[in-house]
């Protein structure tokens, strides 16, 4: 019977350790700031350009995606040929747990954004329908100001 208890405590103990345990202590967003038309190392290639040109200078809202919870939709400002600021004008807000998500995850996004300087951002944890809306949104406001 001790055996018993002792096994079953310490089962408990390694399934509380392994469901608090943390995939990822590191919260520096994998992308890179890199100013459009900027050169590249000697040696790489170039990504292809996804980003504004300087002459696309001004406000530019990118088409609504409909993703499972809502339509997100983004607008950009585009100064000198950089990303200067980015905004979620539509995100899913059906309930409270949408709220929650995309308070968090928004600006997440937005950071990423100012610092990719172009759609290829991560998708943040918790919030993939978003963020998949939210890139799809970004890449068609990105487009609007090539033209």
């Amino acid at each position: 019977m001790r055996k018993i208890a002792i096994t079953v405590a310490a089962t408990a103990s390694i399934v509380v350790l392994l469901f608090s345990y943390r995939t990822s202590t590191d919260q520096t967003p994998v992308a890179t700031a890199r100013p459009l038309g900027g050169t590249q190392p000697s040696g790489t290639a170039s990504p292809p350009a996804s980003g504004p040109p300087a002459s696309g200078d001004g406000t530019f809202t990118g088409d609504a995606a409909d993703t499972r919870y809502g339509p997100v939709q983004v607008r950009i400002t585009v100064a000198g040929g950089r990303i200067t600021d980015a905004h979620a004008v539509q995100v899913p807000q059906k309930s409270g747990r949408d709220v929650r998500i995309n308070s968090a995850a928004v600006p997440v996004l937005i950071q990423e954004t100012l610092q990719a300087q172009s759609a290829r951002i991560d998708t943040v944890s918790g919030a993939t329908y978003t963020s998949e809306g939210y890139q799809q949104s970004l890449q068609s406001a990105i487009d609007a100001a090539h033209r």
